[in-house]
């Protein structure tokens, strides 16, 4: 089985297209889908995608746009002939607001959606390219070794108490219901710092000017969570951010979570004696 996020109709003689993002994300997630031996193609964005990524794809094989630009990706997915897409990688969300290009296709779905979030934008966007006949894959295929465990992940002592997690665990649910973001930061009890629309990393930064111990950093999704373009991503970026604002634990939601360079993170918490592990769909930690 190459994957078991694909669909069960699944054609591997199909081309897939990777909307790539920023980071490395899409990096993992190309060549992870080479080593299957599957075709695949690159649409990335100006000022976004690595340009060392762009660089490994044939010139036929790629297309590089504006963040915006729909038209032009429905287009660049019909000459690529792709069956499949799979978005990797985030844009950054100020991109929402300044420096967005949209051409008369983005602005008529912009116009028409009442709430402007990733949430809405991005699950239009996967309705555009499926109405064109191209399957949206769901963004953990073919990287389901990079995925959180349930249980701890490090080998560091238990840091974190049992119930000031599970008091973590409750509101980073709870705000994911509310859509307002996906993590929290707690200590002993207490929100020390919420997840909105700028992301995991300035909220980590933001807690850790309490200059305080004992936090802990907790990771989920929502209860309708659209894998196709939404999906809590971990990285050794997130870790040293963590180690710099004084957070040992990390908890992240156990087969929703990608934790990219899952080797290497977990490698470098453990030279750190932090503590990262992962709890159930359900809520609790085994």
């Amino acid at each position: 089985m190459i994957s078991r996020f694909l669909p069960a109709d699944f054609n591997p003689e199909q081309p897939i297209a990777v909307i790539a993002g920023k980071g490395i994300y899409p990096e993992i997630t190309v060549a992870s889908i080479r080593k299957a031996g599957l075709s695949v193609k690159l649409i990335g964005f100006e000022e976004e995608t690595k340009p060392e990524l762009i660089d490994r794809f044939p010139e036929s094989d790629r297309k590089v746009i504006k963040v915006g630009q729909l038209g032009k990706m429905l287009k660049t997915l019909k000459a690529f002939k792709a069956g499949y897409t799979i978005m990797a990688g985030q844009i950054t969300p100020k991109k929402l607001f300044k420096g967005l290009h949209p051409d008369l296709k983005t602005a008529a779905i912009l116009l028409k959606l009442k709430r402007k979030n990733a949430e809405t934008i991005f699950g239009a966007i996967a309705s555009e390219i499926e109405n064109i006949g191209v399957q949206q894959l769901d963004a953990r295929s073919f990287i389901d070794d990079q995925l959180a465990d349930n249980g701890p992940m490090t080998k560091t002592a238990k840091i974190a108490e049992q119930s000031y997690l599970e008091h973590g665990i409750e509101i980073a649910r709870e705000i994911a219901r509310l859509d307002v973001g996906q993590g929290v930061v707690v200590r002993k009890g207490t929100v020390i710092a919420v997840e909105a629309f700028e992301g995991t990393d300035p909220m980590l930064r933001r807690a850790g000017t309490f200059q305080t111990d004992q936090m802990i950093f907790v990771k989920t999704v929502k209860s309708r969570q659209d894998y196709r373009f939404d999906v809590p991503v971990f990285g050794l970026k997130t870790l040293e951010i963590m180690k710099e604002c004084h957070i040992q634990t990390a908890a992240l939601e156990a087969g929703n979570t990608i934790i990219l360079e899952k080797e290497t993170v977990m490698a470098q918490a453990n030279a750190w004696k932090m503590e990262i592990l992962g709890f159930s769909p359900s809520g609790t930690n085994e």
